[in-house]
């Protein structure tokens, strides 16, 4: 098993970006860990804690295809977490090269330590994927935005007509929503993404006086910021995390459910983007499935109780938890992996996404000028208040649902409307692009919000291949890895 959402891989690409695959598969968290060790080793040997001689025959073992995943696995049923049997294997791979240097291997760490840390790094990375996507969702809703601001279309509430809208101000609202996730996964990765170095119980006393010193280094090696002190059983900063991944996972819900309610047969307004074999039925041929947006808010309902999850695992007990910690290993990955797949199908409609403005347009007729009655009532009100022009537009639009006849049929022949209004103002009063309120100010300023967000806050990190590459060529051992 290489997913920690899916048994079968048959199922894990239509829930999870390959991205995000391959940022929590198990091989890549156990060479994550691998490189714990090693830049432990180099941070201590740095410092004078052993011996710089330790380090090649250390480096040398610390690489992934030494070790057998599914041994470990098995292991880590008796040992109570997969750290134990690797520091075990790990040490028996040093010793091969050099039985001193084994004595030296996970010097004054605990298994909290490496799998805390091997955990932000994965968030490190994933975040990156998340990123990525993100800016590219954003990108390709503001430039719909600008392409679609005048083209009128039918606001809805309660999922009944409402009043017009510009579809520009529909989509500057997608690219505003999702810039503001890009800007809180940010934020919270730079509280999360911090080392986890305390030993035992968060003093370092294995280290002596050189604890700290150890520490810092080790930040260094891995990139990551230090924090105050060790956090081991305090997660409030994974909690946060796990949060702004869910609220961004609801943000791709709530696009995605326009999505399937304008592809609707009776809708007909936008469309996922159409290629051969996608969206068909395996029965019906004329179907044209909103496939995307279905697999978007499948993971979008297991969104939600992933970070409830997390959050439940905040209460441990004392220095270390007897089974709260345990929970995230599991949850953190699959909760990436699940808003990866929402955002992986929002960046396909968003970069994608077809627009029938003809049938907007045939959407604000079909109720025979219904959709303008608040705009027709607002200009009455101004001339008779507006609890007796609300009353007078309502009659007269229960008189144009009875006798089938359009609104505007019915408001021009009515003396008691007629006397306020006239035949040019109602004209004007029934063209749906004079009624947008401050909307082209709206999409202004969501786009330029949106934009803000292209250069979100930043934390620290290379990448894994970047950072094993620049510890290779570190000159901390007596010879050369």
């Amino acid at each position: 098993m290489t997913n920690p959402l899916f048994l079968s891989s048959l199922l894990a690409p239509l829930f999870s970006s390959e991205a995000m695959r391959a940022v929590v598969d198990d091989r890549t968290r156990l060479q994550r860990m691998l490189d714990f060790e090693f830049a432990l080793a180099r941070a201590e040997a740095t410092v004078g804690v052993i011996p710089a001689s330790a380090v090649a025959a250390i480096g040398d073992a610390c690489h992934a295809e030494h070790y057998d995943i599914d041994d470990i696995g098995k292991a880590s049923v008796a040992a109570g977490n997969i750290l134990i049997p690797l520091v075990k294997a790990l040490t028996a791979e040093v010793a091969k090269r050099d039985s001193k240097a084994a004595s030296f291997v996970h010097w004054g760490a605990t298994s909290q330590d490496v799998i805390d840390t091997t955990l932000v790094l994965e968030l490190r990375a994933g975040i990156k994927v998340l990123d990525s996507g993100l800016a590219r969702a954003v990108a390709g809703f503001s430039s719909l935005a600008q392409r679609y601001r005048n083209s009128p279309a039918v606001g809805r509430t309660w999922l009944q007509h409402a009043v017009p809208m510009p579809f520009g101000l529909k989509l500057a609202g997608y690219a505003a929503a999702l810039a503001r996730s890009r800007e809180r996964i940010a934020r919270a990765g730079q509280q999360a993404i911090v080392l986890q170095f305390g030993g035992a119980v968060g003093t370092l006393a294995s280290l002596g006086e050189r604890g700290l010193e150890v520490g810092t280094q080790l930040a260094t090696e891995l990139d990551l910021p230090l924090p105050d002190a060790p956090w081991h059983s305090h997660r409030d900063r994974l909690g946060e995390l796990a949060s702004a991944l869910a609220i961004l996972a609801g943000t791709c819900g709530k696009i995605a459910r326009d999505v399937t309610l304008m592809m609707q047969t009776e809708v007909g307004e936008a469309f996922e983007p159409a290629a051969a074999g996608r969206g068909g039925s395996s029965t019906m041929p004329h179907k044209r499935n909103p496939v995307a947006a279905a697999a978007i808010l499948a993971c979008v309902q297991m969104a939600p109780q992933l970070a409830a999850t997390i959050l439940a695992s905040e209460v441990q007990e004392h220095e270390r938890s007897a089974g709260a910690w345990p929970v995230e290993w599991p949850t953190f990955p699959a909760l990436l992996l699940v808003v990866s797949g929402a955002l992986a199908g929002i960046v396909d409609i968003a970069e994608g996404l077809e627009v029938d403005e003809t049938r907007m347009r045939a959407n604000l007729d079909a109720t025979d000028g219904l959709i303008m009655a608040e705009a027709v009532a607002m200009a009455l009100a101004a001339k008779i208040g507006k609890p007796a022009a609300h009353k007078l537009v309502e009659e007269a639009s229960r008189k144009a649902v009875t006798e089938k006849k359009s609104l505007k049929d019915i408001v021009c022949t009515d003396a008691g409307l007629t006397r306020y209004l006239a035949r040019a103002e109602l004209e004007r009063l029934f063209d749906p692009s004079t009624y947008q309120g401050a909307a082209q100010a709206f999409i202004d300023r969501q786009l330029a919000a949106a934009l803000d967000s292209s250069s979100p806050p930043t934390f620290r990190g290379r990448s894994d291949a970047e950072a094993r590459a620049q510890a290779a060529g570190r000159g901390v051992s007596d010879k050369p890895r």
